[in-house]
């Protein structure tokens, strides 16, 4: 039975080799391998290791060697076509049958793709033509250097209808070829005539796009005139379908190999960019939105890929199309990350403007799965009834429900009920015991970006931010019911994500010793920032802590368990919601610190007084009692203001 070699691919592509040798092994996890006693031999130390990235497993005591067609025949004894209809059946494929049609197939298959690879060596001869001046310029002007066009073997296609055709029928390829590869098609509907063939690609730059061994099977062309499509495709071939390639992914599987990171992109020109600024484990779908079998792809490749979309609402949306279709395929150890880039931004223009270190950073920070699928759920959404916040909760459970794999449809469940009770539960349980056991309030807020109960730079009373308590009587400030840690952190995030306000707010931020270590390393880089580089943004200033080492602790600070105590810090907040926000954080960190230099001194006193420390302690508690006054008339005069609005009302 002769089975055609491009079924054999499919379905080695579409089963996970450690799955189906883990039937019969017990395997044990160690990096980006499997490894376990060898089946074929007597061994009491493991020396078989199986890698779904090689697509082959390995002994090193008795030598077996193979694929995952190959473990089945050898060690369940089948025959080769019995073996390939059982993974076949558990792959959902079916096998096909030998026919003279189908050897015919094959080798018409071989041929397209030799078509093909003479098209594309005819490009590149048009790229350094006279008439590829403009396609060289282009390249050129988006800052593409001459050995990445080599390594891509980008090309030209000639403003003149049917060169192409011409070209290629001199060196004996047909018409019908030619029709099937995709090159050309023909004038009129309905016209069989040989001479009226049209060139499918016209006046483009063109980059080729490989299969997984790297033989070219389609082109993209990117306009360099006016045109209605600025990027075009070829069409579906017997050798190519858009939906179930990546560019560039033949270059890009060797290096997440030996990296274990794959960036995914919106194009061809981000890929080249990544691999000019050393990512060279970078693809791109080909002008759609990320489809299941890419995802499936890309697992193939590395377990948690980092897609790095555009910053516009398009990139966002693609992003959240992308976690969409993810979630059914989940699998333990298999997902996503999303690095998203500023506005405005896409890794091309960011890696010639920042360089590399800026798009690490953005990598080193980028979300799991489950940000955005909560983030696709809440983001610009109001909350502030329970109508509201029901939509916002069966949006969750609608999208954790499209999860196969039980348990990990279970752990996202409870991840996102643990999310939802942070930021919209009550905080009654939190107050018992205080105030006769009454509730300090709920959390209920809005989502949308910019919005804010804050008023007349204090909370209005009834309400708070999201993932903040509504202050009760006696008012309260953000920062006032949690550790010191997470204040400090809601801080610099603050400041970080609003670099406007640590242009204003340095001296203060100067002026506090922060109780964590690490926190406070961070804050002396970031004033030490300023100091030397004062017309940096948001961006610059994550960029340059990251190139201090702190590219870790900055992940965790702009992190959504830090936004959930306080949605100003985000930097889509209201500038003037995060300015109020800073100035009631720094009040807070100031009482912390003035509270601690009490004590100390107090100690001091006892151990041994002088005039000196008396007349210090006795300054500061002056100046105490002053702040604490003027805290007392704005809430006499804020309760005044409430009342005559009650009265008003009435």
């Amino acid at each position: 039975m002769a089975i055609p070699p491009e079924f054999l691919d499919e379905l080695r592509n579409r089963v996970t080799l450690s799955e189906v040798v883990g039937r019969r092994v017990k395997l044990v996890k160690r990096g980006r391998e499997h490894s376990g006693l060898c089946p074929f031999h007597s061994e009491k130390t493991p020396s078989f290791t199986v890698s779904d990235e090689k697509g082959f497993y390995h002994c090193f005591g008795c030598g077996a060697h193979g694929s995952a067609i190959d473990f089945v025949m050898n060690s369940e004894g089948l025959s080769f076509p019995e073996t390939v209809e059982r993974l076949a059946a558990q792959a959902g494929m079916e096998v096909p049958q030998e026919r003279p049609e189908d050897r015919q197939r094959a080798e018409k298959r071989t041929g397209l793709i030799d078509v093909l690879e003479a098209a594309c060596a005819w490009f590149e001869e048009q790229l350094y033509t006279e008439a590829g001046r403009e396609a060289r310029d282009y390249l050129a002007g988006r800052g593409l250097e001459p050995q990445s066009v080599k390594a891509f073997r980008l090309g030209f296609a000639p403003r003149q209808r049917g060169v192409l055709a011409k070209a290629l029928r001199a060196r004996g390829i047909t018409v019908d070829q030619l029709l099937e590869a995709g090159l050309v098609k023909r004038g009129e509907e309905g016209d069989q005539g040989a001479d009226d063939l049209r060139d499918y690609f016209f006046h483009r730059v063109i980059f080729p796009i490989t299969d997984r061994r790297g033989r070219v099977i389609a082109f993209g062309g990117r306009a360099l005139g006016e045109s209605k499509a600025k990027y075009l495709n070829s069409p579906d071939t017997p050798l190519f379908h858009k939906g179930r390639v990546l560019y560039n992914l033949a270059r890009a599987r060797k290096a997440a190999h030996d990296t274990g990171e794959l960036l995914v992109t919106e194009g061809y020109m981000d890929v080249i960019a990544l691999a000019e600024g050393g990512f060279p484990a970078a693809v791109a779908p080909l002008g759609t939105a990320l489809t299941e079998e890419q995802i499936e792809e890309l697992w193939r490749l590395t377990a948690e890929p980092t897609l790095c979309f555009d910053g516009d609402a398009a990139g966002q949306r693609a992003a959240f199309r992308a976690a969409e279709r993810a979630l059914p395929l989940l699998k333990p150890g298999k997902s996503l990350a999303f690095a998203l880039l500023p506005p405005g931004e896409d890794p091309d223009s960011l890696l010639r403007s920042q360089g590399p270190a800026a798009l690490r950073a953005l990598l080193e920070a980028a979300q799991p799965l489950a940000d955005m699928v909560w983030r696709k759920a809440t983001e610009g959404r109001a909350a502030n009834t329970p109508e509201r916040r029901a939509a916002i909760r069966a949006e969750l459970r609608t999208q954790v429900r499209t999860i196969r794999d039980p348990e990990l449809r279970e752990d996202y469940k409870q991840e996102m009920e643990r999310r939802f009770e942070a930021v919209f539960g009550y905080a009654g349980q939190a107050a018992k015991g205080q105030a006769g056991g009454r509730a300090a309030g709920n959390r209920y807020g809005d989502l949308r970006a910019g919005s804010s109960r804050f008023g007349a730079g204090r909370f209005a009373k009834g309400g708070g931010q999201w993932g903040q308590p509504a202050l009760p009587a006696k008012q309260r400030r953000p920062g006032d019911l949690l550790r010191p840690e997470r204040t400090e952190q809601l801080l610099l995030a603050t400041l970080i994500n609003h670099n406007n306000l640590l242009i204003e707010f340095v001296e203060d931020l100067a002026g506090i010793d922060f109780v964590s270590a690490d926190l406070n390393a961070l804050r002396q880089s970031l004033i030490d920032c300023l100091a030397r580089n004062g017309d940096l943004d948001s961006e610059g200033v994550k960029c340059h802590l990251s190139n201090q080492g702190y590219s870790g602790l900055l992940a965790s600070l702009l992190s959504p368990e830090v936004y959930v105590h306080g949605r100003f810090a985000r930097s889509d907040a209201s500038a003037e919601v995060a300015r109020q926000s800073l100035l009631h954080i720094l009040g807070v960190l100031r009482d912390r610190q003035t509270g601690i230099t009490r004590a100390e001194e107090a100690r001091a006193l006892a151990a041994d007084m002088t005039a000196e420390q008396l007349q210090r302690v006795q300054a500061r508690q002056r100046l105490h009692n002053e702040e604490e006054g003027r805290k007392v008339d704005l809430d006499r005069f804020e309760a005044m203001l409430q009342s005559n609005g009650d009265k008003a009302d009435t």
